[in-house]
């Protein structure tokens, strides 16, 4: 019989990065081995929250000792699919795309972005990071030749849906949006938008509430 896959709160996986960056950091420190309690106080977590969170990698931890911070990197990089790489076509070569294209981390955690595309034909031929810009107008055939899965939306809003609709119908499977519009997806594609101007508008309103003490 095969297994289903274990359904995590979206809490826990945007907890989980952290988690990495500092196991990560502290192995360039010569750490070893590390407890739940460890992290939580670096992040002012509840313990018993980051036991639960690492127990979804699969990862296993000894009493007195913690977990081998070594494994536990390989573990959470696992889970996340991070110690696959995944090619990802980008549209939009304007700012928003350009400092996508230019984010040398993603191949870190496994995500390359393979090409870039855009329909303005100022654009079209140009170099970002190494990358020529393509024309729109190709992305469905090289999305299929290349057996594309992931694509990133960096265009305005009012374009935002067109280019979804071109991507899923060229067989891109996961879409992460950074256009602040609301998108249409078909069942079995995977939206993730990337809230920007909801966490700036989180961020001034708690300033301005501490501006205003």
């Amino acid at each position: 019989m095969i297994s289903q896959p274990r359904v995590v709160s979206r809490s826990t996986l945007k907890r989980l990065p952290l988690y990495l960056h500092l196991l990560e950091k502290l192995m360039d420190q010569g750490v070893e081995n590390i407890s739940c309690t460890q992290i939580a106080q670096e992040f002012d977590f509840d313990p018993t929250q980051v036991r639960k969170d690492l127990e979804t990698t699969g990862a296993v931890g000894t009493a007195r000792i913690g977990f081998r911070a070594a494994t536990l990197v390989v573990k959470i990089k696992e889970f996340l699919g991070w110690d696959n790489a995944h090619d990802a076509f980008l549209v939009g070569a304007g700012n928003m795309g350009k400092a996508l294209l230019g984010y040398k981390d993603f191949e870190k955690y496994g995500l390359n972005i393979v090409a870039a595309f855009d329909k303005d034909a100022r654009k079209v031929g140009t170099r970002i990071f190494n990358r020529e810009v393509l024309p729109l107008a190709k992305l469905p055939n090289l999305a299929g030749r290349m057996h594309i899965n992931i694509g990133i939306v960096a265009v305005p809003a009012e374009y935002a849906q067109g280019v979804v609709d071109l991507m899923v119908g060229a067989g891109i499977r996961a879409i992460w949006n950074f256009a602040p519009a609301p998108l249409r997806i078909p069942e079995g594609v995977i939206l993730e938008n990337a809230r920007l101007t909801q966490s700036l508008a989180v961020l001034t309103n708690n300033l301005t509430k501490v501006l205003r003490k």
